[in-house]
């Protein structure tokens, strides 16, 4: 059980520093609300018309797609820097997980994702 000491101590803290931070800035932070500053703000500059834009979904998908291919390209990482351990069967592992990324990259292509109008 003490090896799981260090954990516990360091989820409490995870989860204790944020609530105290909140309850702080509760409590002594200043309450001035006006107009001004409930106002919406958009750069800098005066809104014109509504703020209420609907984002075409090629927009998310174009993100979706970028997170997803950035986060595999992390998990390569880990096996270059164990190349030399891993040999021919983490070569062939990895180009295995890269063709199933080719896939989906075809994928995505042929659904048209990457094309911006």
């Amino acid at each position: 059980m003490s090896e799981y000491l260090p954990v516990l101590i360091l989820s409490v803290f995870a989860v204790a520093l944020p609530a105290l931070i909140l309850i702080l800035s509760r409590l002594l932070g200043p309450r001035d609300p006006n107009p001004k500053k409930l106002s919406v703000y958009e750069c800098g500059m005066t809104t014109i018309g509504t703020t209420r834009v609907p984002i075409s979904v090629k927009y998310y998908m174009m993100a979706l797609a970028f997170l997803v291919f950035d986060v595999e390209v992390v998990f390569m990482y880990p096996w270059a820097t164990d190349f030399n351990i891993l040999k021919a069967v983490g070569f062939i592992e990895v180009m295995f997980f890269i063709a199933i990324l080719l896939v989906g990259y075809l994928y995505l292509l042929g659904k048209g994702v990457f094309e911006w109008e």
